[in-house]
Protein backbone atom coordinates (compact mmCIF):
# COMPACT_ATOMS: atom_id res chain seq x y z
CA UNK A 1 0.00 0.00 0.00
CA UNK A 2 1.53 3.23 -0.66
CA UNK A 3 1.11 6.07 1.34
CA UNK A 4 -1.24 8.41 -0.63
CA UNK A 5 -3.29 5.11 -0.02
CA UNK A 6 -6.65 6.13 1.98
CA UNK A 7 -7.81 3.40 4.18
CA UNK A 8 -12.09 3.24 3.52
CA UNK A 9 -13.00 -0.04 5.74
CA UNK A 10 -11.30 -2.15 7.93
CA UNK A 11 -12.71 -5.60 8.90
CA UNK A 12 -11.19 -6.62 12.79
CA UNK A 13 -12.33 -10.33 13.75
CA UNK A 14 -11.10 -12.52 16.08
CA UNK A 15 -11.22 -16.38 15.24
CA UNK A 16 -11.38 -19.40 17.39
CA UNK A 17 -10.53 -22.81 16.27
CA UNK A 18 -11.54 -26.59 17.36
CA UNK A 19 -15.01 -27.68 18.01
CA UNK A 20 -16.39 -24.59 19.74
CA UNK A 21 -14.37 -22.52 16.95
CA UNK A 22 -16.21 -18.88 16.23
CA UNK A 23 -15.29 -15.85 14.53
CA UNK A 24 -16.87 -12.41 15.87
CA UNK A 25 -16.36 -9.01 14.35
CA UNK A 26 -14.72 -6.38 16.80
CA UNK A 27 -18.35 -4.53 15.97
CA UNK A 28 -20.08 -7.62 16.63
CA UNK A 29 -21.75 -7.28 13.15
CA UNK A 30 -20.27 -10.99 12.40
CA UNK A 31 -20.60 -13.28 15.31
CA UNK A 32 -20.76 -17.28 13.99
CA UNK A 33 -20.00 -20.17 15.32
CA UNK A 34 -17.03 -22.53 13.25
CA UNK A 35 -17.29 -25.78 14.83
CA UNK A 36 -14.67 -27.82 12.91
CA UNK A 37 -14.37 -29.55 10.07
CA UNK A 38 -16.63 -26.85 8.32
CA UNK A 39 -16.91 -25.46 4.28
CA UNK A 40 -17.19 -21.70 6.87
CA UNK A 41 -14.01 -19.99 5.48
CA UNK A 42 -15.45 -21.32 1.60
CA UNK A 43 -18.91 -19.64 2.54
CA UNK A 44 -17.60 -16.45 4.05
CA UNK A 45 -15.19 -15.80 1.24
CA UNK A 46 -17.97 -16.30 -1.43
CA UNK A 47 -20.28 -13.84 0.62
CA UNK A 48 -17.74 -11.26 0.86
CA UNK A 49 -16.52 -11.38 -2.66
CA UNK A 50 -20.02 -11.65 -3.81
CA UNK A 51 -20.90 -8.83 -2.45
CA UNK A 52 -17.70 -6.62 -3.31
CA UNK A 53 -18.44 -7.62 -6.46
CA UNK A 54 -22.05 -6.25 -7.06
CA UNK A 55 -20.45 -2.73 -5.43
CA UNK A 56 -18.48 -3.14 -8.70
CA UNK A 57 -21.30 -3.71 -10.98
CA UNK A 58 -23.01 -1.58 -9.93
CA UNK A 59 -20.02 1.06 -10.48
CA UNK A 60 -19.25 0.26 -13.94
CA UNK A 61 -22.74 0.53 -14.61
CA UNK A 62 -22.69 4.09 -13.01
CA UNK A 63 -19.18 4.60 -14.97
CA UNK A 64 -21.02 3.97 -18.23
CA UNK A 65 -23.93 5.72 -17.75
CA UNK A 66 -25.58 2.31 -17.17
CA UNK A 67 -29.27 2.30 -15.48
CA UNK A 68 -29.76 -0.58 -13.40
CA UNK A 69 -33.26 -1.49 -13.32
CA UNK A 70 -33.30 -4.04 -10.36
CA UNK A 71 -29.94 -5.05 -8.60
CA UNK A 72 -27.69 -7.36 -9.53
CA UNK A 73 -27.47 -10.91 -7.86
CA UNK A 74 -24.69 -13.26 -7.51
CA UNK A 75 -24.74 -16.98 -6.96
CA UNK A 76 -21.15 -17.90 -5.80
CA UNK A 77 -19.23 -20.77 -5.06
CA UNK A 78 -15.57 -21.64 -3.63
CA UNK A 79 -14.46 -24.91 -3.68
CA UNK A 80 -11.55 -26.03 -1.25
CA UNK A 81 -9.50 -28.20 -3.43
CA UNK A 82 -6.63 -30.97 -3.07
CA UNK A 83 -4.42 -32.14 -5.43
CA UNK A 84 -0.53 -34.02 -5.01
CA UNK A 85 -0.76 -33.12 -1.51
CA UNK A 86 -1.14 -29.32 -1.92
CA UNK A 87 -4.69 -27.24 -1.23
CA UNK A 88 -6.12 -24.85 -3.44
CA UNK A 89 -9.40 -22.63 -4.66
CA UNK A 90 -11.35 -22.65 -7.98
CA UNK A 91 -14.74 -20.53 -7.86
CA UNK A 92 -17.55 -19.85 -9.69
CA UNK A 93 -19.61 -16.40 -9.82
CA UNK A 94 -23.11 -17.01 -11.38
CA UNK A 95 -24.23 -13.14 -12.28
CA UNK A 96 -27.56 -11.93 -12.93
CA UNK A 97 -27.72 -8.33 -14.27
CA UNK A 98 -32.05 -8.22 -14.58
CA UNK A 99 -33.26 -5.44 -16.87
CA UNK A 100 -30.14 -4.88 -18.89
CA UNK A 101 -29.45 -5.89 -22.26
CA UNK A 102 -27.55 -9.10 -22.06
CA UNK A 103 -24.21 -7.46 -24.36
CA UNK A 104 -24.11 -4.64 -22.16
CA UNK A 105 -24.43 -6.97 -18.81
CA UNK A 106 -21.59 -8.92 -20.23
CA UNK A 107 -19.48 -6.33 -20.02
CA UNK A 108 -20.82 -5.19 -17.25
CA UNK A 109 -19.56 -8.25 -15.21
CA UNK A 110 -16.25 -8.53 -16.82
CA UNK A 111 -15.73 -4.74 -15.66
CA UNK A 112 -16.61 -5.53 -12.58
CA UNK A 113 -12.93 -8.11 -12.32
CA UNK A 114 -11.10 -5.10 -12.91
CA UNK A 115 -12.93 -3.11 -9.66
CA UNK A 116 -13.58 -5.73 -7.37
CA UNK A 117 -10.35 -5.53 -4.66
CA UNK A 118 -11.36 -9.45 -4.23
CA UNK A 119 -10.93 -10.17 -7.79
CA UNK A 120 -7.92 -8.74 -7.65
CA UNK A 121 -6.55 -10.32 -5.63
CA UNK A 122 -7.75 -13.83 -6.54
CA UNK A 123 -6.58 -12.70 -10.46
CA UNK A 124 -4.09 -15.47 -11.34
CA UNK A 125 -4.05 -17.44 -8.45
CA UNK A 126 -7.39 -19.24 -8.35
CA UNK A 127 -9.54 -20.97 -11.64
CA UNK A 128 -12.57 -18.33 -11.92
CA UNK A 129 -15.38 -19.24 -13.95
CA UNK A 130 -18.17 -16.07 -14.22
CA UNK A 131 -21.19 -16.63 -16.17
CA UNK A 132 -23.91 -14.51 -17.10
CA UNK A 133 -27.67 -15.85 -16.00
Amino acid sequence: MTTAAKVLATGKTHVTAGHDGAARSRDGFLDIKLPQPHPAAENLFAAAWSACYIGAIQLAAGQRKVKLSSEPEVDAEIDLNQANGAFFLSARLNVRVPGVDRAVAQELIEAAHGICPYSKAVHGNIDVATTLV
